[in-house]
């Protein structure tokens, strides 16, 4: 079962509302995304710190419903 690029946005969204959030559907088939993720929350945040902030706004999607997500996440 894939999932749509709007439900990642919104998940993201919801856990960082001033995110600006670009999705690309990297194969066309729902599963294998790429996403642009940039959100004052972020400041003085590792790389990393920044990542699994937005793994835990997918809610365990990860690896399951959502195969692959290629992130780029920065603070404005």
């Amino acid at each position: 079962m894939a999932m749509d690029a709007r439900e990642i946005e919104t998940l993201i969204k919801q856990a960082l509302p001033d995110a600006q959030v670009t999705i690309q559907d990297l194969a066309g088939d729902g599963d294998h995304y790429a996403a642009q993720v940039v959100s004052s929350e972020f400041a003085g945040k590792t790389r990393v710190q920044q990542h699994q902030m937005v793994y835990a706004a997918l809610q365990g999607r990860m690896g399951g419903v959502l195969h692959a997500l290629a992130l780029n996440t920065s603070a404005p």
